[in-house]
């Protein structure tokens, strides 16, 4: 068992206790298993930035989960997703929810397939390429991105492959008020969320937007 395990089971479990969020026991194990799998692969590989056992619960487990309650139903895109944030915690507590989690670098996608291999998450898809790549028709219901690039540029990724009535959530962490002027410019209605992370120090924001006209 991870030396860290007693910990994160702590903080999880709080964490979520606070967040209003049920958590099974299976899905306690899914997401402890896969910060296991992150920490350890994070020795190798540059996965994230954040290098503290003590912080991966509160920066990456509730961070991403923080923005559940605005997840609806219908396929999910996670952006830039890394190491899997917040595509894999979301996956884990809504396994009725299609989530294709896409990122160009190699080294991520790969930790991210043998996550979704260990964990059993059928409900899983990881794609190495490049936004602008994927094939449109739109099919994507929502898109997550956590901290990938301009609202602006978020914006204009993404709208080609929402379907109608389609939402961005956009993850920041203080209020972008200068991407915010330059994204209401361009039009579509924005909705601002401000977060309050458990064990998390630090302002967190969750930017909704969608087409004019649509809901």
């Amino acid at each position: 068992m991870n030396s860290h395990h007693a910990q994160w089971t702590q903080q999880l479990q709080t964490g979520c206790a606070e967040l209003a969020l049920p958590l099974s026991s299976t899905q306690q194990q899914q997401l402890l298993a896969y910060l296991a799998l992150l920490e350890r692969w994070n020795r190798r590989f540059n996965l994230t930035a954040v290098r503290d056992p003590a912080a991966l619960v509160p920066r990456h487990l509730l961070d991403s989960l923080a923005i559940l309650p605005w997840v609806g139903s219908g396929p999910l895109l996670d952006i830039g997703t890394g190491a899997g944030l917040p595509g894999i915690p979301l996956a884990i507590l809504r396994p009725d929810l299609p989530c294709t989690l896409l990122d160009t670098n190699g080294k991520k996608t790969r930790f991210v397939r043998q996550v979704t291999l260990e964990l059993g998450l059928t409900n899983v898809n990881v794609l190495q390429q490049r936004v602008e790549q994927l094939p449109t028709p739109p099919g994507f219901a929502q898109i997550t991105a956590r901290a990938f690039t301009s609202l602006t540029q978020l914006v204009n990724l993404s709208a080609p492959l929402l379907v109608e009535g389609g939402i961005l959530l956009a993850m920041k962490g203080s209020l972008p008020e200068q991407e915010l002027a330059q994204l209401a410019q361009r039009g579509g209605e924005i909705t601002i969320h401000p977060l309050v992370v458990p064990q998390l120090i630090g302002e967190r924001h969750l930017i909704c937007w969608r087409a004019e006209g649509e809901s």
